[in-house]
């Protein structure tokens, strides 16, 4: 095995041989699931790809050498420091016993070819392969190695890319975010019935909305994406930044718990607490609207020391806000929240609903983060459009 050191995200880079037996063994489930992933790219279905698709299976049964495949793994901790670099023997050594803590980075295409292969005939699982394996500390380090080892291929969107290391970032996030109660996903579907209930594919959109710092996450003009793809490489290369992204998830959620404290007993759209925080709309304005006041605009960042003093500020100053709302009685939280003038504001007809109710959010909880959190009520918040 020949192991190497990048410097520049602290991650192993192991290359090796397996046979293609072993190597599906290995990644089954996590193509299986990664497959399923929404945003994930299926098998290509044009006439040219499915041409191209025979010609790789073709190719595999002859007993051709395809690129090395690369898999991602997160080892955190004293594993990482204990990695057997010298003595490993088999992939198993190093390796974490939980087939989600594996990504297939680059090869899902090639893996189905495989596996393909392999149901036409069976000596095809004896073949040796090439694969490489990228052992990182933190899901962080995985995804900016993901980012660059695809710059310049046939580009992926960034929600496509993130989802290849879609389990190992929810596994992340639930560790560093203890004020989140269920997160739902493929494999464990539910809906939102309480505050701090989210599904995967929310978390995976507000970690965009977070990094590119703005309420807009599916850009669809190629220079537009380009200039996010920079955007989201140079946040992701910061240290601190995951921690970030934790520290405003936090928030987040703790306010949708002391939001939904309040119930008026109605069945209107915005009746009860709650409902703010069920809208994705305002998840996505107030991650955006606190990456932007500590990070910085896209394309002005902030320098690394001023972004965690901002970031420190707008942990203090919201504790202390969840502090005041939870003193709050359900009549009090009425005041307070505001909500016939929030729904006055939604009525508003516009062509783009989505868009316009991210905006309204986003202005909103700007004012909230500027003005310290220190408010009478959230008025000015909704009104601030």
């Amino acid at each position: 095995m020949d192991w190497i050191l990048d410097r520049r995200t602290e991650c192993w880079s192991v290359l090796t041989t397996l046979t293609i037996r072993d190597y599906i063994a290995l990644v089954r489930d996590t193509h299986a699931n990664q497959g399923g992933i929404s945003g994930q790219r299926d098998v290509l279905k044009t006439t040219t790809a499915k041409r191209i698709r025979q010609r790789m299976v073709s190719d595999i049964r002859a007993g051709a050498l395809l690129p090395p495949v690369v898999i991602g793994a997160v080892v955190a901790g004293k594993a990482f420091a204990a990695l057997p670099k010298k003595t490993a023997k088999t992939v198993k050594e190093f390796l974490p016993a939980d087939p989600n803590a594996l990504s297939i980075i680059d090869g899902m295409q090639r893996t189905g070819a495989m596996l393909e292969a392999s149901e036409a005939d069976s000596s095809v699982l004896d073949h040796v392969i090439r694969v490489e394996f990228w052992l990182a500390q933190s899901v962080r380090a995985m995804i900016y190695r993901m980012l660059v080892l695809n710059t310049g291929q046939v580009p992926w969107s960034l929600g496509r890319q993130l989802s290849v290391v879609y389990a190992p970032l929810l596994k992340e996030v639930q560790q560093n975010v203890p004020s989140l109660d269920k997160v739902f996903t493929p494999n464990s579907p539910g809906r939102r019935r309480a505050a701090a209930q989210y599904s995967s594919d929310v978390l995976v959109e507000l970690y965009l909305a977070f990094s590119l710092r703005k309420t807009n996450t599916e850009a669809k003009e190629a220079l537009s994406e380009e200039f996010s793809r920079l955007d989201f490489v140079e946040n992701v290369s910061e240290k601190s930044f995951q921690q970030h992204f934790y520290e405003a998830l936090g928030i987040m959620t703790k306010l949708d718990v002391e939001f939904s404290e309040y119930d008026s007993g109605g069945t209107n759209r915005l009746s009860k607490g709650r409902h703010i925080f069920d809208s994705q709309p305002a998840r996505i304005g107030f991650m955006a609207a606190i990456a932007q006041y500590a990070l910085g605009r896209p394309g002005l960042d902030r320098a690394v020391k001023e972004r965690d003093a901002r970031m420190a500020q707008v942990i203090k100053d919201g504790n202390k806000f969840i502090t005041k709302l939870k003193a709050m009685k359900n009549k009090e939280l009425e005041k307070f929240l505001a909500l016939d003038v929030l729904a006055e504001v939604l009525q508003k007809r516009v062509g783009q609903v989505g868009r316009y109710e991210r905006a309204v959010f986003f202005d909103a909880f700007k004012v909230l983060i500027e003005e310290s959190f220190n408010l009478t009520d959230m008025e000015p918040c909704w009104r601030a459009s």
